[in-house]
């Protein structure tokens, strides 16, 4: 008799995970054409930027930053750079204005993160025509001296937001920095490039994106544990897109140890599971409404589970039908068994093609061997945040260690 219900419900389950599939799947098949190369040669940059970035406690790094940011390929007379020293024990305010920033020390309040810290830069100093667009960086990331000719080109266009290409500056620190960069490779061009292609819109990264002045002005910035994915639903909801631009490059740390690594990514999965409740409703009522595929996009993605938790589960399910198969002779259809395994085998190949895409390196392969094990502990987070009770508050990420190693 359980083995009867135990076939039904493999049979339902089956059926429910072919949508989950079926959209990263698709996600897959948007991102086949890469983008084209940006047209800056011929141009005439004209485009002025307001640079910002929250910085606590982070004077181990911001003067490098700074001094980057200072030498990119972009007339001087059209960017400015805006460091919020948050709540800073450290020297971070006098580093920043030593290597030429314009400082705003923040201390009144609770830090409760760079949203926090942004929304009131925002409401201390935006005013319109002060600047055209506004670019968030994290303290420690590394600007590819064309970022902002390439932004500038894209706005020229016509684009409101736009979100570069987030790439891990160390991975050659340890396994957690290894296997990010790898599924960065693969999250920029299938999440990211996917959508854009699909005329979707590309997610929020938190760092090297731009937005029209206008755009902050109107909507602010975002609220929560991960005020950026909070931020791109309300964009969602106001017609908004978020546009990649793979050529607009930012270069930053991931966290070199378990500890850091965890917080992180507990953070950001409450964060996500918090907005997605509160989003995924309007988002969906919207987007069948306004026929909008982007707010649709949005909503499936808030409503399917992660890649981590459908493949966690399909091997799941696979397993007991081999075992039960294996140990009481057969009982299930071979049709069932060969469909959970083609799923399984799927979601295995999946990564592969988007190095692949890519055209990454050897090492990003041996890199994402590990990943079987990344998505047990990913799915494990995931399963506290969504059931647990635990608070779960915001944690500076530590910066520095590629700047001390230099």
């Amino acid at each position: 008799m359980w083995v009867n219900t135990f076939i039904t419900m493999s049979e339902i389950v089956l059926l429910l995970l072919l949508f989950p599939l079926g959209y990263l799947l698709l996600l897959a098949l948007g991102a086949i054409r890469a983008a084209p190369p940006p047209k800056t040669h011929n141009r005439t940059p004209s485009t002025r930027f307001m640079i910002v970035i929250p910085a606590h406690d982070e004077a181990g790094v911001i003067r490098a930053t700074v001094s980057r940011l200072l030498a990119i390929n972009y007339p001087a007379n059209l960017f400015a750079i805006h460091i919020i020293a948050d709540h800073c024990s450290d020297t971070t305010a006098e580093a920043a204005r030593q290597a030429g920033a314009v400082v705003h020390e923040r201390n009144e309040g609770p830090r409760t993160g760079k949203g926090a810290a942004l929304s009131w830069l925002f409401q201390k100093i935006l005013k319109k025509g002060q600047c055209d667009a506004v670019v968030i960086f994290d303290a420690d990331t590394q600007v590819d001296p064309e970022f902002l000719r390439v932004i500038d080109w894209r706005l020229a266009q016509g684009e409101q937001v736009i979100q570069g290409q987030h790439v891990i500056s160390n991975p050659d620190q340890g396994w957690f920095p290894a296997l990010t960069w790898a599924m960065f490779l693969i999250d920029n061009r299938f999440q990211n490039l996917g959508r854009s292609n699909l005329g979707w819109s590309a997610k929020n990264m938190g760092d090297s994106i731009c937005f029209r002045v206008d755009i902050l002005l109107q909507l602010g910035w975002g609220e929560g544990l991960t005020e950026d994915y909070h931020l791109r639903h309300k964009l969602l909801l106001n017609g908004n897109r978020i546009i990649y631009e793979p050529a607009a490059i930012g270069y930053g740390e991931a966290p070199i140890t378990w500890s850091r690594a965890r917080a992180q990514r507990a953070r950001w999965l409450r964060g996500t599971r918090d907005t997605s409740q509160q989003f995924v409703k309007r988002l969906l009522f919207e987007g069948i409404k306004r026929r909008n595929l982007a707010m649709l996009d949005g909503a499936m993605q808030a409503s399917f589970p992660s890649y981590s938790t459908l493949s966690v589960l399909a091997l799941i399910v696979l397993t007991i039908q081999v075992g039960i198969d294996y140990f009481m002779g057969p009982i299930f259809l071979p049709s069932l068994i060969s469909a959970w395994a083609a799923i399984v085998v799927t979601l295995l190949i999946y990564p592969l093609v988007g190095l692949a895409m890519e055209r990454a390196p050897v090492r990003a392969y041996i890199a994402i061997l590990s990943g079987p094990y990344f998505i047990l502990w990913r799915t494990w987070l995931a399963f506290i945040s969504r059931f647990g009770r635990k608070q779960v508050t915001w944690i500076r990420t530590e910066h520095g260690e590629l700047i001390e190693k230099r």
